[in-house]
């Protein structure tokens, strides 16, 4: 054969097959790239599918956080919104691009979303701590003032008892005297026809002045009353009163003789004298006569 015809054959040929080499190498790596972009957009995928899972986790958690009804309300709505994104994410392919686009689009609105309402629970959460703590403060400021309203209360009790006590009347220099039918002093009750007692209301001056109704009750040696008939009401109940004498006082020490005649067998023995008025016993003290 001619030289000159085997050569450019042969350059052909090397031609042919380097391009053959070529587009094989070509093909190769094209088949490696489009595998290494594949598995690329099924990492982007998973990605995705993990963060759409931890927001809805993160609406679970929020949900714990507040005590506001209408915002778990909008809570649980997100996040049902969220879930039905990511099963959607779950059933698209990883090449579909353009929905692999939309959701990615809805993923970055969920973020911002979620995030704001973070900061509104966080705020919230600030807020309810400062009203909790205000709230303990008044609380504490509130029994506190109770304690001293008590403590006035029962101050005012006690000085409004002291002032009750201080006011009551008191009977003071009290005898009994015997006396017979001539109206003479007698030590004998055999021969006592009438009973004088003598008192004088001291001087009060916080004591209320005006009239004052004095009840005089006489008591023999048997326990027996020496009784006019008449009673008056003395801690829940009714007593019998032997004499009964309206006195006028003003507040200054006021003498009161006050008499009661005979109309029964006495005994020899002690007598008790006691005093009543303003419903209080004013005074008392025992005579012995034979």
């Amino acid at each position: 054969m001619n030289k000159k015809v085997i050569i450019p054959a042969v350059i052909v040929g090397l031609l042919l097959l380097g391009g053959i080499v070529y587009l094989a190498i070509s093909l190769n790596q094209q088949k490696q790239a489009n595998k290494d972009m594949q598995e690329l957009a099924e990492l982007d995928k998973k990605e995705m599918e993990n963060e759409y899972q931890m927001f809805a986790d993160q609406y679970s958690e929020l949900k714990t956080q507040i005590n506001n009804d209408s915002i778990i309300e909008q809570l649980t709505q997100e996040q049902l919104k969220t879930e039905k994104l990511l099963e959607e994410l779950r059933n698209v392919k990883a090449s579909d691009a353009r929905e692999i686009a939309r959701l990615k689009k809805e993923l970055a609105t969920c973020r911002a979303v979620i995030r704001s309402y973070i900061l509104e629970i966080d705020s919230l959460n600030r807020l309810n701590q400062n009203l909790t703590a205000e709230n303990t403060r008044v609380k504490g400021q509130y029994a506190e003032a109770t304690r001293q309203i008590e403590g006035l209360n029962a101050d005012k009790q006690t000085l409004s008892e002291k002032v009750a006590i201080a006011a009551q009347l008191d009977a003071t220099g009290i005898s009994m005297t015997l006396k017979n039918k001539r109206g003479k002093a007698t030590k004998k009750v055999k021969r006592c026809k009438t009973i004088q007692v003598n008192f004088n209301i001291a001087k009060n001056v916080t004591a209320a002045n005006g009239n004052k109704t004095v009840y005089v009750r006489i008591t023999t040696p048997t326990g027996s009353v020496l009784s006019s008939g008449g009673t008056f009401p003395y801690e829940n109940k009714n007593l019998q009163y032997s004499m009964r004498k309206a006195v006028e006082y003003t507040g200054n020490e006021t003498p009161v003789t006050m008499y009661w005649t005979v109309k029964e067998f006495l005994s020899e023995g002690t007598y008790n004298v006691s005093i009543f008025a303003d419903g209080n016993m004013i005074g008392s003290r025992n005579f012995t006569f034979k």
